[in-house]
């Protein structure tokens, strides 16, 4: 066993070689504070067969035990991954896969078991860099290392791998991951951060990274195990020559140059015939001629951007493709918006509920944490012209959406403002490029349109890079569509208001991008999303609409006295059942005393809140009630004035004349008007009937 160590932002950094998990092809032990994560990498012997893609799997597990916990539920076992660890996985997958031969497809699995949980040492952090550690000094064949920085925001300090508590409650939420050179990922949330204050961020991450990185390539040195060799599945530069003499590239320029996804998967169709047609006698390039054709189209396009300065569509190169907006266009629901930007569509459902119905998430922190803005995206096969079953949201639709939710979340109202519950949902019905930027857009409209009133419009887009040879020869491009992400280098999505950046997300399939690029990046999101809200969304709304829709539940909240909150539950809630029982609201009541009414119908709503005030007020003499008799004895009558609360009518206050029986004046069910007189001797609630006024 070896073990290495570093102090890395006021804490030491501790990993362990050789000490468990040692048939893994690469494994790392690593303690940061008392977080620990047990990373390890693995690789099958051969590549698999019939694929044109590299089948890695990045897998980030989640242990209840790391926190003390046992997990809820009959099962007692962890079920299928947190929504955190599908979007954790994503952030390491995300700057590990280009750094992989492009020609490798041997399956390779990156798996991270958390083990024990330091609330001042993120584990996801943890798990990041043992990652790219263990990869580094296995016998895996990769092109690293890489490493990650995590930076917070407070007071406008900022602070290198925060706490799980600074995390949470700082104006930013930066990962950063770099290579020896060059960026090569950056995931953030920010609160309306300056493109100049995050880049500066951005660079204080990739500053970090570098001391991080002469710290892995002393252990790869030491304890590096040699690369292993693998079958390489490049295709063979004769089969290239020969498809340019069946379909010159002119022909493949004039067949994938239109702004019709349609037209130009018709025309590749065509030319897959020919080449089927060519190469029926050859069954060693039959084999591989999917991945021939992707790599002719792809030198095909990136040829026309990067030397042509031509887009397949025919748009200039900061030009984005035409927008449309509407409000409304469902019945019914709370809020609905749909946003169109070229073949991409998006449409944006929300539904407003009662603070209950926050989403409870028990996952590795102290407490469990309430979310109560929810933000869902769907991705049916119809939107892309194909067919397969659903089979519920996979890592993608989790991270497009949870992109989208981070976009919005710095512009949403308050509990205290608007004591809502607030899930939107993102139906793709076209997609073409960037659906997680129309959903932004597409959602803030519909949460206008519902009377959440949000404190400034959001608006998303995304940048597309083509690189050539070298760092000086690429072309940054505006508003990607699917064929230009697909065959380009980088997709760099930014999302913010007009006053600041609220999130970003880039992906690269290159070894980093340099600052130039990142700056004109960001430069060129800045434009496009005020171009947006300018001419497209604010024509269709341009800011919330001042109440709820008509089918949103309303809200009424008040404060009570904390004491008074069992008055108002009552013995095994019997109290606040037959409040809810009487008038078909909801009630919420927080350990702080705040109560919120939900319902439809105003006036019940009203008297719910009446029963409230009177179980929750201090009784003084002179107070006119409404009651119903409940009891009638021989000296009185007892009235139920509140649920659970009664009081008693002496005979001789019923009326103003004399009366011999209580049943001459008062029958069981009447509903009478009292005022209090005070307590009695026996302490009960007296009231009387004649001296109301």
């Amino acid at each position: 066993m070896k073990t290495y160590t570093m102090e890395l932002a006021g804490r030491t950094l501790r990993v362990d070689i050789d000490r468990v998990a040692k048939q893994a092809n690469g494994a790392a032990f690593i303690q940061y504070g008392d977080t620990t994560v047990l990373s390890t990498a693995t690789a099958s012997d051969k590549p698999r067969e019939g694929i044109d893609f590299f089948p890695l799997s990045v897998e980030f597990e989640e242990k209840q035990y790391s926190v003390g916990k046992i997990p809820g539920g009959f099962n007692k076992r962890e079920g299928k991954a947190s929504e955190n660890a599908v979007l954790t996985a994503r952030v390491i997958d995300r700057p590990m896969r280009p750094l992989f031969p492009k020609d490798y497809r041997n399956d390779v699995t990156l798996n991270n078991l958390v083990l024990s949980v330091d609330p001042d040492c993120r584990p996801e952090l943890v798990a990041m860099l043992g990652t790219t550690i263990a990869t580094s000094i296995s016998d895996i064949p990769f092109d690293g290392p890489c490493a990650m920085t995590q930076v917070g925001m407070i007071d406008g300090e900022f602070i290198i791998n925060p706490s799980q508590s600074q995390w949470a409650e700082g104006d930013l939420k930066l990962t950063v991951a770099s290579t020896a050179e060059k960026v090569i990922m950056i995931e953030a949330g920010a609160n309306e951060i300056q493109d100049d204050k995050m880049i500066e961020a951005i660079y204080k991450a990739h500053d970090v990274n570098q001391t991080i990185i002469e710290f892995i390539n002393k252990m790869v040195a030491e304890v590096g195990k040699p690369k292993h060799s693998y079958t390489s599945c490049a295709i063979p530069e004769e089969m290239f020559a020969k498809m340019k003499e069946i379909v010159t590239p002119e022909e493949m320029e004039e067949a994938v140059f239109t702004d019709e996804k349609q037209v130009r998967e018709e025309n590749i169709k065509t030319i897959t015939e020919k080449f089927e047609e060519a190469f029926a006698d050859n069954e060693e390039w039959l084999e591989v001629l999917g991945e021939a054709i992707y790599q002719y189209q792809k030198k095909t396009v990136r040829k026309m951007i990067l030397k042509d300065h031509k887009r397949p569509d025919g748009r200039k190169i900061d030009e984005i493709r035409p927008l449309s907006a509407e409000v409304d266009l469902i019945p019914r629901v709370h809020g609905s918006a749909m946003f169109t930007r070229g073949q991409t569509q998006i449409c944006d459902i929300v539904t407003l509920a009662p603070l209950s119905e926050v989403q409870r998430i028990d996952g590795l922190d102290e407490n469990v944490v309430n979310k109560r803005y929810m933000h869902h995206y769907n991705f049916p096969s119809y939107s892309v012209g194909e067919t397969k079953p659903s089979r519920g949201p996979g890592r993608r639709e989790i991270g497009h959406g949870a992109l989208a939710e981070r976009a919005l979340i710095p512009v949403l109202p308050s509990p205290e403002e608007f004591p809502y519950a607030i899930r939107a949902v993102s139906e793709t019905f076209e997609s073409n490029g960037s659906t997680s930027m129309a959903s932004t857009c597409a959602s803030c409209m519909s949460l206008m349109a519902a009377g959440v009133p949000i404190k400034k419009m959001v608006a998303g887009i995304s940048c597309g890079l083509v690189t050539g040879d070298t760092d000086d020869d690429y072309l940054v491009l505006t508003d990607i569509q699917g064929l230009e992400d697909f065959f380009g280098d980088m997709d760099f999505k930014v999302t913010g208001t007009k006053d600041g950046i609220t999130a970003i997300q880039m992906d690269i399939k290159i070894h980093g991008l340099t600052r130039p690029i990142v700056e004109e990046a960001i430069r060129r999101t800045r434009e496009a999303r005020f171009f947006i809200m300018d001419t497209c969304m604010s024509p269709a709304i341009s800011e919330p609409r001042p109440t709820v829709n008509e089918y949103a539940p309303k809200i009424i909240q008040i404060t009570i006295d904390p004491e008074k909150i069992g008055d108002v539950v009552g013995q095994r809630g019997k109290t606040i059942n037959e409040i809810i029982e009487r008038t078909g609201v909801k009630i919420d009541i927080t350990d702080d005393g705040n109560v919120s009414i939900c319902g439809n119908d105003a006036d019940k709503m009203d008297e719910a809140l009446e029963m409230i005030k009177i179980i929750t007020t201090d009784f003084e003499q002179g107070q006119i009630f409404e009651g119903k008799v409940v009891s009638i004895k021989d000296f009185g009558a007892f009235l139920e004035f509140a649920p659970g609360k009664e009081g008693m009518v002496h005979i001789s206050k019923i009326a103003k004349e004399r009366i011999n029986h209580v049943e001459d004046v008062l029958t069981l069910g009447d509903k009478v008007k009292v005022v209090c007189l005070g307590k009695d001797k026996m302490g009960r609630i007296s009231f009387s009937m004649k001296d109301v006024k």
